[in-house]
């Protein structure tokens, strides 16, 4: 009797167990559902940046537009309005970045995006990897263009100067050849 007694309390407390561990892992399993938090607001951070951007080019069209018709040109004229228009690039990169971000987290830890079959596999992303990938090749997309920003504004005054540039615009090429040697791997 005594041995059924002890049998019937190691399958109550196995039952006690496994219901603990059915809650634990439940609760677990839904509080994935915090990386809502930066879904949204990556979205938003996204929208804001493609604002901003846009009204930079908005801005841009007025500049160039009193510079070409209303006077004769100002002063580094030309380089303002492409190093405006390359920064406006810079932010539309950025936001892409955003895009992937949410939309990837999103995918990783909440859902399918139902809405996106069909349409391009741009954004299919089944890995942490993938994901960190494609934000990586935008990135690098994003320092480039930046880098060619800054060099628009830079005076070059001696032949080593020259020679520098480049060289950085060689490594340049070079990282990003290798970089679209990865991604085909």
């Amino acid at each position: 009797m005594e041995h059924k007694e002890d049998l019937v309390n190691n399958v109550k407390k196995q039952e006690d167990i496994g219901m603990l561990e059915a809650l634990f892992e439940g609760a677990i399993w839904r509080s994935r559902f915090i990386v809502i938090l930066a879904v949204v607001f990556g979205l938003v951070g996204a929208i804001i940046l493609f604002i901003v951007a846009s009204y930079d080019v908005a801005s841009i069209s007025s500049y160039a537009y009193n510079g070409l018709f209303a006077h004769p040109h100002p002063e580094k004229f030309h380089e303002n309005i492409v190093g405006a228009i390359i920064g406006a690039v810079d932010l539309y990169l950025i936001a892409v970045v955003m895009f992937i971000f949410a939309f990837g987290i999103y995918e990783l830890f909440i859902s399918h995006i139902d809405e996106a079959e069909g349409h391009g596999k741009i954004l299919a992303i089944s890995s942490l990897d993938q994901l960190k990938d494609k934000i990586a090749k935008v990135i690098v997309m994003v320092l480039v263009v930046n880098f060619f920003q800054r060099v628009l504004h830079t005076n070059f005054t001696t032949p080593l100067e020259m020679l520098y540039f480049a060289f950085s615009i060689m490594l340049l090429a070079i990282g990003l050849y290798f970089l679209s040697k990865v991604g085909k791997h």
